[in-house]
């Protein structure tokens, strides 16, 4: 522990300059020993107290017994298995393990060999070290425990496995495994000691990743170690042993065969044959189910029997005869059976060409096929030859389809076969009237369109059906009045009396009665119009007044009459007319003074014929004015009696208006409905 004693001094004299702590450096180094020794992450040690230089000597000390442990494995695997082959990871650990394992091996071959175990090989401290101990154990051969304990750096000087017997005595027997010395206890390999610094469990070697299961292999923990057992079974007629290897499964052995009683049962490496009993004799051959079956020996050797001969089988064996003669194909024996001649197959009782030309040929025959057939020289027949698969796009312009030595060309939709039988002209549809109305041929097809006032079904396309222009969303404002469709278009009407239909087809344009003379008024009453009627006026002046023109009454001398001097200097009627529902506050009616002097005052009231308020006066700078007050919704008449009063110069002049007001219905409209047309 040279080197560690160095920093642990080092440390200490930081924790001086540091001041005093609650927390000893003695407590922070055995804090991490004590979690190296259960297998903990050092580089995320709980900190035991705040000072920087206690967590430094904890993660320390706790690497010093991993380092510790890990040498120590790598000795003994040197020592049991004298190879260092199964460390091939390359983790940290694992080298640390490794280092310790090959220089463990360097000092066995140094002490093979006779060479002082003091070498001065430059191969570090810590592999010299071990290099030495490993050396020494060697030399030293069975001598007493103290003398074989191997030295490891960085740790008291103990056997991983050996006796300890003199150290026991230092721990008085508490170490569950072996003892090193200074009250300090040692777990076996395979073991890690527990937090009473006493005891030792089992290390999961395969959740630490320190097995050497190979690829393809499970490992499982045992007490103490581990073993690798296969993960993919070693497949049908085969076991796997206990030392993890595929055995061949000896079935015939074992009696898992299915081999019937007249077979014998045969093991094979991973499975097993089944053997016939019964052996065939010679000229037979044994099936799959053992029955001897007869081998044609003149199929199944070559030239069996001599030149001049043929084979003929027989059961077991065959036999050889002098050859006859033996015409082949195309040929047949001459009546004398000695030589072979052609046979005429175009002669023949059968139609060998089918109705086809036939030439016979020696030993054979050939057909001359008819146009749209060929020969075939397997079947030696004529077959049809279907030109549309042989030709594609080249014989017909549209559809192709064979027929037994020819083809027939079509057409598609649309379109009609020419006088040349392969191409296509354009069908005239519109020939046939398919169209109710209109019909234009187009390029395969053709297309319907309607006159004005009809539109094409949706139905079949062909067919023309009435548009009602009365029912479209705009067909309420086709018609000021009333609308009526008809066939392909429609017409506008308005009401019987009072209107006439405009120039314009759809408007009602009002009658002027008065102007036309259809009027019903007699000689003494003036005709009025309004709208969709007429009205007949006549006015007579009071008393005290006298009539001038035709709308005007004015007063008369008044010979000093208070009375009479209190009436209007002028009556004067008026004729207005308007439909109902006018805007609110429309003037109306504008009264006054031909001419304004200044000074003037003047007053304008309703003094008559507005019980229900409907209208309002204004004064103004010129005179007044009526205007609406409220909404007229109803046709109706008034009779209002408008006065004015003027003061000027001190005298007051009074004016009196008699207005006719003559309210009539809105334009008059009628809603569509198709089931009254």
């Amino acid at each position: 522990m040279g080197p560690h004693v160095v920093l642990l001094c080092s440390l200490f004299g930081v924790l001086l300059g540091q001041g005093a702590e609650q927390i000893s450096i003695e407590d922070c180094c055995k804090d991490g020993q004590k979690r190296g020794t259960d297998n903990e992450d050092c580089a995320s040690l709980p900190l035991i107290s705040e000072s920087t230089t206690c967590r430094v000597v904890q993660e320390q000390c706790c690497v010093t017994v991993l380092e510790d442990n890990m040498c120590t494995t790598g000795i003994n695997l040197a020592k049991d298995q004298g190879a260092c082959d199964s460390l091939f990871t390359s983790t940290c650990e694992t080298k640390t393990t490794k280092m310790c394992c090959d220089c463990c091996l360097l000092g066995k071959a140094t002490q093979e060999q006779g060479l002082p175990c003091d070498h001065s090989l430059s191969v570090g401290y810590q592999c010299s070290q071990v290099s030495r101990a490993c050396c020494v154990y060697g030399a030293s051969d069975n001598q007493t425990a103290a003398a074989g304990q191997i030295e490891q750096p960085n740790r008291d000087e103990t056997n991983t496995n050996g006796d300890n017997s003199v150290l026991s005595d230092q721990c008085k027997g508490q170490c569950a495994h072996r003892c090193v010395g200074n009250d300090t206890c040692a777990c076996l390999k395979g073991y890690k000691l527990k937090p009473d610094g006493k005891s030792c469990e089992d290390i999961n070697e395969c959740l630490l990743g320190a097995s050497d299961c190979r690829a393809g292999e499970r490992c499982i923990n045992t007490e103490g170690s581990f073993r690798c057992q296969r993960e993919v079974s070693c497949g049908t007629g085969y076991e796997l042993t206990n030392s993890n290897n595929c055995k061949d499964i000896d079935e015939c052995e074992t009696g898992i065969h299915n081999c019937g009683p007249e077979f014998e049962c045969q093991n094979t490496q991973g499975s097993f044959r089944c053997i016939p009993k019964v052996k065939c004799g010679t000229g037979y051959i044994q099936d799959a189910l053992g029955n001897c079956i007869d081998i044609n020996e003149c199929l199944s050797q070559t030239g069996p029997c001599h030149r001049g001969q043929v084979c003929i089988n027989t059961v077991g064996s065959y036999i050889c005869q002098r050859n006859s003669v033996n015409c082949g194909r195309g040929y047949h024996l001459n009546e004398e059976g000695t030589r072979c001649v052609d046979i005429d197959e175009c002669k023949g009782p059968e139609k060998v060409c089918s109705g086809h030309g036939c030439i016979n040929l020696v030993g054979s025959y050939r057909c001359e096929c008819e146009s749209g057939y060929i020969f075939n020289s397997i079947t030696r027949t004529c077959e049809d030859i279907n030109e549309c698969r042989h030709y594609p796009g080249r014989l017909c312009a549209h559809k192709c389809e064979n027929s037994l030595g020819s083809y027939k060309c079509s057409c598609t939709t649309g379109f009609k076969l020419a006088g040349d039988g392969r191409n296509c002209d354009d069908l005239n549809e519109c020939e046939s009237n398919p169209c109710s109305q209109e019909c234009a041929n187009v390029y395969g097809s053709y297309q319907c369109y309607c006159r004005r006032g009809y539109q094409l079904s949706d139905i079949d396309g062909t067919t023309c059906e009435d548009i009602d222009e009365c029912a479209l969303p705009t067909g309420g404002h086709i018609c000021s009045f009333r609308c009526h469709n008809t066939p392909g278009s429609f017409h506008c009407s308005c009401p019987v009396i009072g209107y006439t239909l405009a120039n314009n087809g759809r408007s009602c344009q009002d009658i002027d009665e008065c102007v036309t003379g259809t009027h019903t008024c007699t000689v003494n009453q003036s005709c009025f119009n309004v709208q969709g009627g007429f009205r007949c006026l006549s006015f007579e002046c009071p008393n005290n007044y006298r009539r001038v023109g035709e709308t005007r009454c004015e007063r008369l001398l008044c010979n000093e009459s208070v009375e009479c001097l209190a009436m209007p200097l002028r009556i004067t009627y008026y004729y207005l007319t308007f439909p109902a529902n006018i805007p609110v506050f429309t003037n109306i009616f504008r009264m006054g003074p031909s001419q304004t002097v200044p000074g003037d005052n003047i007053q304008i009231a309703i003094t008559a014929g507005d019980d229900e308020g409907f209208f309002k006066t204004e004064q103004m700078p010129t005179g007044g004015v009526m205007s609406v007050a409220k909404l007229i919704n109803k046709p109706q008449d008034f009779d209002l009696s408008v006065e004015l009063r003027l003061r000027r110069y001190g005298t007051i002049s009074t004016y009196l208006a008699k207005v006719l007001v003559f309210v009539t219905q809105e334009e008059p409209r009628v809603p569509y409905n198709p089931l009254l047309e």
